[in-house]
């Protein structure tokens, strides 16, 4: 496991030079911030709340910014609401600088800043596809951007330098870039974040008036579905609200799905319905299938449910013997058994490991529940 303070360890140097000014000392702000400050690079962090900023520095993120700083690379890590101006205050002050920001939709601050009038020359929107479910500088980890999607959104009149700069960050925090244009971006992002949210927070205000009984059979797929309704409504209005259009296009055609559904479910005996359920079941396979696993990778990987006790060391144990047996766990889900002094680990392996693991760690004393080939 890594420190939440700290980067993984790189053989050659950092891609970016000089100070990285941070406006923003929030979940990503200072993760940010982290993940600089740890490879030696000098952040200054700004934020318009006192105490936020006090928090941040005070966790290690980065110094307080001051007056005579000549930042190289500007960070925007502010709410939606507020990026547009952000960007135009940040690019006014430091002409020299390039600025980027990580707010979650592109297309509208891009529309708001031209519609200005403002020189956006050394401007590059971007957006790391990484967070938590808690936000602020308390909850901000260095390690948080390393493997996923970090979206560039270029344009014809963006200098070379400037764009290496904003693709260095990204790689020096162990991200991917991915050149995207606002419009893909935002309708991306609306299938495969902004919907879910939505989708997840719509199922969990179902347990609000539901009986205790019924939650209490509640397991780890209720949970794994429903795991993001935990996040913040202030930040998620302005993020639906900004990226408006795209959102209600996945939910419209979404809506037709579920009512497709529950028509033939009225009638499940008629002629069609099971069908009709058995396609809605399998399309979802196939979806499941093409999301990226490990790494970006497509490859597919095999599980093996081994049950836990839940005593102290016990998963320490069990990734220990994994590990003599030559078998690298790809993921790892843990389930709790309510009322019940053991829980169950759900380990992804490559497919030629599944035998292994499993003969192995039975003769080890562990019980295997099922494997994916059951």
């Amino acid at each position: 496991m890594t420190d939440s303070t700290s980067a993984p360890a790189r053989v050659r140097a950092p891609r970016v030079r000089g100070t990285v000014r941070v406006v923003g000392a929030g979940l990503l702000g200072s993760s940010i911030g982290h993940a600089l400050s740890a490879l030696g690079i000098d952040v200054a962090l700004d934020d318009t709340s006192p105490a936020q900023l006090r928090l941040a520095v005070d966790y290690g993120a980065g110094r307080r910014a001051e007056a005579g700083d000549d930042p190289a690379l500007i960070v925007v890590a502010v709410p939606p609401d507020v990026t547009a101006d952000v960007i135009e205050r940040e690019l006014t002050r430091y002409p020299g600088a390039v600025v980027t920001d990580v707010a979650s939709v592109k297309l509208e601050p891009l529309r708001t800043l031209r519609e200005r009038g403002v020189d956006l020359t050394h401007y590059i929107g971007s957006h790391p596809l990484a967070g938590r479910e808690r936000g602020g500088a308390i909850a901000a980890r260095a390690d948080i951007f390393i493997g996923r999607p970090w979206v560039v959104c270029r344009d014809g009149e963006t200098p070379a330098d400037d764009l290496a700069l904003v693709e260095g960050l990204a790689l020096d925090l162990g991200a991917m870039p991915i050149e995207m244009s606002p419009e893909d971006h935002d309708r991306s992002v609306a299938l495969v974040s902004h919907v879910p949210q939505l989708v997840a927070s719509l199922l969990a205000g179902r347990f609000v008036d539901a009986p205790d009984g019924s939650l209490s059979l509640a397991g780890q797929g209720v949970r794994d579905t429903t795991r993001i309704a935990a996040s913040a409504p202030e930040l998620w209005v302005q993020i639906l609200g900004a990226n408006a259009t795209p959102v209600v296009d996945v939910l419209d055609a979404l809506a037709g799905d579920l009512s497709a559904v529950a028509d033939a479910l009225r009638s499940p005996d008629a002629p069609g319905a099971r069908r009709a359920v058995a396609d809605t079941i399998r399309r979802g396979n196939e979806g499941v299938e093409r999301l990226p696993g490990k790494h970006g990778q497509n490859r597919r990987f095999e599980q093996v449910v081994v049950m836990v006790d839940d005593t102290p060391g016990q998963l320490g144990r069990l990734f220990g013997e994994l590990g003599e047996l030559d078998v690298n766990v790809e993921d790892l889900r843990l389930e709790h058994s309510p009322g019940a002094q053991f829980g169950l680990a759900e380990i992804s392996v490559v497919p030629g490991a599944v035998r292994r693991a499993v003969e192995g760690l039975e003769a080890r004393g562990w019980k295997i529940a099922s494997t994916t080939n059951d």
